[in-house]
């Protein structure tokens, strides 16, 4: 009996130090993340407009692995592993379909600066579909509470994560990675746009349907998006109408996530 409880105390002992190991990478990552993100502004006074796509492309790539560790948390190795799959193929065939047909997104194509390509679709716009959806779910789980259903946890994290392309478009676009065949009526965006964006992230979210969470890591890493895209675009990008329009719906969709929070306290 006693050496059956000394190897149970040693067991739950290295799963405790396993557990603080993987939220230590985790929290890692997101200040890793925000400490580069908030270095570009720099990167580009000391070195020029060059550097701006190469740190962007880094910045992706940094908030995807944080993204995957805290997915990793809340679904597993596993299940984070299959969720994040599937969200880089569907978001890819998406956006394959958008640049071959412009279904769902309207006509548009992306420019060589963005590199490499499969079928002319960069492959960070699948990552950047990944570091942004798993956390606009924690956002749809945190608002809903115990209501939970698949189809409305598809709709309002759609709702999120079409939030934050109120800031990435005009941006985007401002440095041409990408070009609207007919510019529209959001500061050269079609509206078409944000229609087949919420359409798109719903439909995957449907297919993927991952189980509700509201991870508080992701859910700050939804928030410190909407921190960062805000000031960013404000201050330094010198586009104070997206920066208004994606503070105001993405911390729409952030206030009422912590407003869920404060409710389940």
């Amino acid at each position: 009996m006693n050496e059956a409880r000394r190897r149970f105390r040693s067991s739950l002992a290295l799963d405790l130090a396993g557990l603080k190991l993987r939220l230590s990478l985790s929290v890692g990552l997101i200040v890793i993340w925000v400490l580069f993100m908030i270095s570009i502004p720099i990167q580009r006074w000391l070195w020029g407009e060059a550097t701006v796509i190469r740190a962007a492309e880094l910045g992706v790539l940094l908030q995807a692995a944080a993204v995957s560790a805290w997915m990793a948390q809340v679904w597993g190795a596993r299940g984070a592993l299959g969720l994040a799959a599937g969200v880089i193929v569907g978001a890819w065939a998406i956006e394959w379909l958008g640049v071959t047909t412009g279904a769902p997104f309207g006509a548009y194509s992306y420019s060589d600066r963005l590199q490499p390509q499969v079928a002319g679709v960069p492959l960070m716009i699948p990552l950047a579909w990944l570091m942004m959806l798993p956390p606009s779910w924690a956002v749809a789980a945190r608002i809903l509470g115990n209501r939970r259903p698949a189809w409305a946890i598809a709709l309002i994290g759609a709702l999120a994560f079409t939030a934050w392309d109120l800031f990435l478009d005009p941006q985007m676009v401002r440095w041409g990675l990408w070009t609207w065949t007919t510019p529209g009526g959001y500061f050269g965006v079609p509206w078409t746009n944000f229609l087949g964006w919420f359409a798109s992230a719903a439909a995957l979210t449907l297919v993927l349907r991952p189980q509700p969470v509201a991870s508080r890591g992701l859910l700050a890493i939804y928030m410190l998006t909407w921190w960062l895209e805000s000031i960013a675009l404000l201050f330094f990008w010198d586009l104070p109408g997206p920066a208004a329009a994606g503070c105001l719906l993405m911390g729409g969709c952030a206030f009422l996530a912590w407003r869920g929070s404060e409710r389940a306290h």
